[in-house]
């Protein structure tokens, strides 16, 4: 067997038996996997901070540095798309079902939870600014650079497109290298496997929910997850038989386009003013707060305080972490000819600005009716949390048409990050072929379809990202060498320039 054969053989087989495993035994794959992250977030937690912060830091000195006119690919190349219609393609791979799922709920747990040490304002503004970090500059980051990463070693220095490629190509003659390296595409095919099926669960329970609401009923069945898991899988094998062409693009772009005007509809029709202020007080605060509070680790808090750190802040970012190599590979096949400040700048900023207007909006509505309205909505957080951002358009006109655009929109971000994420893993898994065949991205859907079955058989949204975070760990390590590799990489080629 030669070493792609082997890599497909290996990773095929541990994401089969976790899935197997989380089918047969739900209950003991998620005690172990909490167990093991809980361990290494005590442990580790510091590292995990310290690495992320340390990933943005290196892209804004990379935009501001002389290495930001680096072009990456030829020096005469351009871009292949606009930056608009980039920075909307950035943003669908990046965030997709989560932003729908965790809209309302995730400020008002936060708030639920900041309540208990100060009072009501000051928490509903902390738990925005939570919110606004968790899906802000840093998770960016570490897209920004592990697609970087890659984005210059493919284009500039003409590797093929793994996240090996880098550590082998600066050290061509040693075997440690090649040893690393082929950890590191298996660790990237075990993160993005696990990522992707713990979001296949959300836009399960997500889709399954909606269309409870719009049955009337009060909480989806078994019979309905399994009815739309079904459907779900249905509708993303057959892109998996055919090439990757405009097809999958243009449904992301749907997506997208419906998540745009889900926002302008909850301005509009909602609290306006309560909510424009939401967005902009979201802005100020984040602004001033996003970089400090990547280097704190709430330590002398206390062990509440320190369990919701890990729960939240820490999980969140080891869970895009896991999505790294996945939309690293996306964003790079996508950036071929931007400079490298181009790059950095719009992936920092603009999706961040569109985080921080979503979470503002419907953050914000969840926020008003904690403030001055009756609560229904905090109080649906600690006992359906699938539910609330239906609840939340129930409240709003044109019910309807809104529940069914958000269902239409969380069904196709996961049919396209599942199809997406296949012809990723091929890749990664045939040592780099840009078209796997499509037997291979066939057995790789199937195998995040099981994954996907696993975790909605662990019942919960809190034992997802425990699943999610442990396949995650091992990646942060390769995370921080692909920045060594990205800074050594232009440190030599401006050593070459300046001969």
């Amino acid at each position: 067997m030669n070493r792609a054969q082997i890599t497909l053989a290996t990773s095929g087989a541990l994401i089969t038996a976790i899935g197997a495993w989380g089918i047969l035994d739900a209950d003991s794959l998620v005690q172990l996997a909490a167990k093991v992250v809980e361990q290494y977030f005590d442990s580790r937690g510091w590292f995990v901070m310290l690495s992320v912060s340390g990933m943005l830091l290196l892209c804004l000195w990379l935009a501001f540095s002389k290495y930001g006119n680096i072009r990456l690919g030829a020096d005469d190349d351009r871009p292949e798309f606009s930056t608009p219609s980039w920075i909307a393609m950035l943003f669908a791979a990046g965030m997709g079902v989560g932003l729908l799922f965790w809209a309302v709920a995730e400020p008002l747990t936060h708030f639920a939870f900041v309540s208990k040490y100060t009072q009501p304002p000051h928490a509903a503004q902390e738990a925005l600014l939570a919110t606004n970090f968790h899906w802000g500059i840093h998770a960016w980051a570490i897209y920004g650079t592990t697609a970087l990463t890659i984005a210059y070693f493919t284009f500039r220095r003409g590797t093929p497109m793994l996240v090996s490629a880098p550590i082998e190509t600066l050290f061509p003659q040693e075997r440690w290298a090649r040893l690393v390296g082929w950890l590191s595409d298996f660790m990237a095919i075990v993160a993005i496997a696990i990522g992707v099926g713990g979001s296949i669960a959300m836009g399960v329970f997500q889709v399954a929910d909606g269309i409870d609401v719009m049955r009337d009923g009060s909480r989806a069945e078994p019979w309905l997850l399994a009815a739309v898991f079904t459907v779900m899988v249905a509708a993303y094998v057959p892109p998996l038989l055919v090439d990757l062409g405009t097809g999958m693009a243009r449904l992301s772009n749907t997506a997208m386009i419906i998540a745009i005007f889900l926002v302008f509809y909850t301005v509009v029709l909602g609290p306006t003013e309560f909510l424009l202020n939401s967005i902009l007080n979201g802005f100020g605060t984040y602004i001033f707060a996003a970089i400090p509070r990547g280097f704190q680790t709430l330590t002398f808090f206390g062990s509440e305080v320190e369990t919701q750190f890990h729960d939240w802040t820490l999980t969140y970012m080891v869970w895009w972490i896991a999505w790294g190599p996945f939309v690293g590979v996306f964003i790079a096949r996508i950036s071929k000819g931007r400079t490298i400040r181009e790059f950095v700048l719009g992936v920092l900023i603009g999706p961040t600005v569109f985080s921080v207007i979503w979470f503002g909006a419907f953050g914000g509505i969840g926020l008003f009716d904690a403030l001055r309205g009756n609560g229904a909505l905090l109080e649906m957080t600690q006992t359906n949390v699938e539910r609330v951002t239906f609840a939340l358009l129930e409240r709003l006109p044109l019910t309807t048409l809104t529940t069914l655009a958000t269902i239409l929109a969380a069904f196709l971000f996961i049919v396209t990050s599942v199809v997406s994420a296949a012809f990723v893993l091929g890749t990664f898994s045939t040592g780099g072929d840009p078209n796997p065949s499509p037997r291979v991205r066939l057995i790789w859907g199937l195998l995040l379809g099981l994954l996907g079955a696993a975790m909605i058989l662990s019942g919960s949204i809190d034992a997802i990202k425990k699943l999610i975070a442990i396949g995650a760990l091992p990646f942060v390590f390769v995370c921080v060498l692909l920045c060594v590799c990205l800074v050594r990489g232009l440190r030599e080629e401006m050593s070459d320039a300046d001969r």
